[in-house]
């Protein structure tokens, strides 16, 4: 992917507001420096105040007595490796040790690893194993930050055909609420680059390519799976307008038959290549903890096999009673780690003393809510029928431009499908960082009323929506007025340069996101609970 384009400026403005926000980020999650600059008065004052919380999470020990400089990286960069990213720094140094680290896809744990042996190799003489996978899990998540912000950009070019719409989503995508995960050693920006760019392909027609990144994200989160319904509709769209479009004259069997073999043979291949490393994975961690003991826990460190005694945690290949999930018909490892570890099922989470994590949730799931029915009330037919339904308004390129656009109602049901059953099946605090690295319609829609309701943006004049098809689109985007054309001046920036003049809803959707960040910060890195 091209990271900047000298013909758009948009792009440059992405990049670099991405960068300086990861940036901003790793300043303010520090816990040195605090007595050199006025800006860590606050996370000084918060460490005060709030000391790291002795939280019964997975942490593992320490096997090696750090030297001065795995100190020093320590305190830059130990409040990202807090909760979930302990598991992934750990498979990434041990591998897959204890039954529970299997929740966890190993796409990225091995890339950090790689990065750490690699890119930091000169680092061996002065930094510990742990230290140099910290440091190149920072590095890789920073860097994959920036590139999901510009894939994001290049998406909601081609889907909404309204430049000024994905400009601002993209930049709202660096300050989004699950801003801390995108920085810490979780899987999230890795994940959506991956995501955000395999649908950018997809809907420029590059189904190989796309297919690729798909089946690489479903190697990095589970959740990628459900990314092969973009293939079904892809191919189910084009199958039936196609049949529409022949429905006046006689069509013979042997070309239709021809078509759907063609089509369906392709929908397999494309799914069972995004459900493969799935399987693969299922099938590694079956013969690890599943096969005949080999004696491996002869050479496990002794602090760690002492923590799985303390902890009751499974050892991988060791002899002795299997695990229950290894009788069953399909043995899959990771639906029983989520409902014997951490109890996740179907409203299993619904409890009083869950309210809090449900209010933690709220806005994301208000925000996803509102999105889904604002494009219903918009497009009701459209819904109805699925967007198989061919309109000749479409086809020539006068349909609306923006978030309600025909493109769209994909995303919006991905996006609600994912939020119902986070909502419903999942520790519901996690759906900030599941739908913010999973769906753009979070960007897309909240750009989206930014635009409609805030003067402030309205004024930069964004009366025509009428746009060119999308083979057009470059000859459309040096046209001053059109939808997608535009200053390319930071709209965030201004929003929030003007945050006293701007509409109470423009204060809610940035104070969202603005506070979701800020929070994520001072709790996340504190080991405190979080999103």
């Amino acid at each position: 992917m091209e990271l900047v384009s000298g013909q758009d400026p948009h792009l440059r403005v992405v990049v670099w507001f991405a960068v300086c926000c990861r940036a901003l980020t790793l300043l303010l999650q520090a816990k040195s420096l605090l007595d050199f600059n006025p800006l860590f008065f606050f996370q000084a004052l918060f460490n005060l105040l709030i000391p790291d919380h002795a939280a019964d999470a997975f942490s593992p020990p320490r096997l090696a007595e750090p030297g001065p400089w795995d100190l020093l990286v320590e305190r830059l960069l130990g409040g990202l490796s807090r909760w979930d990213a302990e598991h992934f720094l750990f498979i990434a140094e041990r591998g897959y040790l204890y039954e529970h680290n299997c929740a966890f896809f190993p796409l990225y744990p091995l890339s950090v690893r790689a990065a750490a042996e690699a890119a930091l190799w000169p680092l061996q003489p002065l930094l510990r194993v742990r230290s140099r996978l910290l440091l190149s899990a920072v590095l890789l998540n920073s860097l994959f930050s920036v590139l999901a912000a510009t894939a994001l950009y290049k998406l909601g070019c081609v889907v909404l055909r309204c430049r000024r719409v994905a400009f601002l989503a993209a930049v709202l995508f660096p300050i989004g609420p699950a801003n801390v995960f995108m920085a810490a050693a979780y899987s999230e920006s890795m994940f959506a680059f991956l995501a955000f760019s395999a649908m950018w392909q997809l809907e420029k027609g590059q189904t190989w390519l796309s297919g690729l990144l798909f089946s690489l994200a479903s190697g990095v989160r589970a959740n990628g799976l459900v990314n092969a319904g973009f293939f079904l509709y892809s191919r189910g769209k084009c199958f039936a307008l196609q049949l529409q479009v022949g429905s006046g004259s006689v069509r013979k069997l042997p070309p239709l038959w021809k078509q759907l073999l063609s089509v369906a043979s392709s929908v397999v291949l494309m799914c069972a290549g995004i459900f493969l490393p799935f399987a693969l994975f299922q099938y590694y961690a079956y013969v690890m903890f599943c096969g005949p003991g080999t004696g491996l826990e002869l050479a496990v460190p002794k602090p760690l096999l002492q923590l799985a005694l303390d902890k009751g945690y499974r050892l991988a290949a060791v002899n002795g009673a299997k695990p229950p999930w290894c009788s069953q018909r399909f043995p899959v490892v990771y639906s029983y780690i989520q409902d014997a570890y951490w109890n996740v099922g179907f409203l299993r989470y619904f409890e009083l003393r869950q309210i809090p994590n449900f209010l933690l949730a709220l806005p994301v799931t208000l925000l996803g809510l509102w999105a889904a029915w604002t494009y219903v009330i918009a497009k009701p037919r459209h819904c109805l029928t699925l967007g198989l339904e061919r309109r000749k308004s479409e086809e020539e390129g006068k349909g609306r431009a923006g978030f309600c656009c025909a493109a769209v109602f994909v995303y919006v049901v991905h996006a609600t499908v994912l939020l119902a059953f986070g909502f419903f099946c999942m520790h519901v605090q996690v759906l900030t960082r599941f739908l913010g690295s999973s769906s753009p319609v979070l960007y897309w829609f909240s750009a989206h009323l930014l635009q409609e309701h805030e003067p402030l943006l309205r004024s930069e004049g964004t009366e025509n929506r009428t746009v060119a098809p999308r083979s057009e689109q470059p000859r459309l985007a040096k046209s001053p007025g059109s939808c997608g054309n535009g200053t390319s001046e930071n709209p965030v920036v201004r929003l929030l340069t003007s945050y006293r003049l701007i509409t109470p809803l423009s204060k809610c959707i940035l104070g969202f996101f603005l506070s979701y960040w800020l929070l994520g910060l001072i709790l996340h890195c504190n080991f405190l609970p979080w999103t």
